[in-house]
């Protein structure tokens, strides 16, 4: 035996011993902490069932998928059902209108949380305080199936509260649902409503953890609550701000399911249909399960690079990423 070869055998024996340490390390570990990993396993469990055992069936939309014939049998078409996607018209609507919507809430629904945070923190008034972040927060906890009956009703052309309003200052009725220009706005609005008082509670956290010595410092230096909250608690929470921010651009392709089966119909299509409700006719109900499954890859593809590329920019830019 050679030099060479009594080095190389002697790097594999190291790297076995260190093996051998860092499994005897964690049963070690796993002993004396097994409470906690007791308390672990429901959600590992839950993720293996419902999270990666899934992806076994992606394979789908590179088959000529058939339920009797099954995914193993079914035989292999590779990009076919990609190639069709692209050609699909509505398909291509679809993406326009979800990074419309996505976009549209992104801009105008992400500052909302901050300013409410924000505004919270300022209350002096303990009792007020948690009576306005309950009425805020309430509806997160309200059903989209209800949240959707309150829109329908707020704007329906006879009896709903938008149109009441409308025909008080001398306007005509409005029938808002049917119109595809207004789809968006209504469905951006709703959205804003009904989960910016529950997303405060990220930022209100973090601006918790700011250190009240800074503070301290401000009022000595003269400065009022308005300068504190621009040069201190802004630039404090900016960390929190850059990770919530990075995990809404990743979920850009990700817009309310249930919300929209609920507000739309062919006649907002135009403006209402994004890649999840086409997901949904192709999947359920035209039973195109291979078509559907291709969408659904085509969408988490999009929204990994977009999650990679958001975290390499601020990682880059502002030393903050979520890994």
């Amino acid at each position: 035996m050679n030099s060479i070869e009594r080095a190389e055998h002697a790097r594999i024996a190291a790297n076995h011993g260190k093996l051998r340490l860092k499994v005897n390390w964690f049963i070690q570990h796993l002993k004396r902490e097994w409470q906690l990993y007791l308390l672990l396993a429901p959600t590992i469990i839950w993720f293996v069932l419902f999270l990666y055992k899934p992806m076994y069936g992606l394979q789908i939309a590179f088959k000529d998928y058939s339920v009797f014939r099954g995914i193993t049998d079914s035989p292999w078409v590779g990009f076919e059902h990609f190639y069709t996607l692209f050609e699909n018209e509505q398909f291509i609507r679809a993406i326009r209108n979800t990074v419309m919507i996505s976009g549209a809430s992104l801009i105008f629904g992400f500052p909302v949380p901050i300013i409410l945070a924000l505004m919270f923190n300022e209350i002096l008034n303990a009792k007020f305080k948690r009576t306005a972040q309950t009425i805020v927060y309430l509806p997160h906890f309200i059903s989209a199936v209800i949240i959707a009956g309150i829109v329908i009703t707020a704007f329906s052309p006879s009896t709903g509260v938008v149109n009441l309003m409308l025909n008080a200052f001398g306007y005509d009725s409005v029938y808002f649902l049917t119109k595809p220009e207004w789809f968006r706005t209504i469905f951006v609005g709703t959205g804003i409503w009904q989960e910016a008082g529950f997303s405060s509670i990220v930022f209100l956290a973090a601006i918790a953890g700011v250190n009240p010595s800074l503070y301290e410092s401000a009022v000595v230096d003269g400065a009022s609550r308005w300068q504190m909250m621009w040069k201190i608690t802004l630039p404090c929470i900016l960390p929190t701000v850059l990770i919530m921010l990075i995990i809404r651009i990743g979920n850009i392709l990700e817009v309310g399911f249930e919300m929209i089966i609920m507000l739309y119909q062919p006649a907002t299509y135009e403006t209402a249909d994004v890649i999840s409700t086409f997901i949904y006719r192709q999947g359920l109900q035209a039973a195109k399960y291979d078509l559907a499954a291709a969408a659904g890859l085509f969408n988490a593809v999009i929204a990994f690079l977009l999650v990679m590329t958001a975290n390499t920019i601020s990682k880059r830019v502002s030393k903050t990423s979520l890994w």
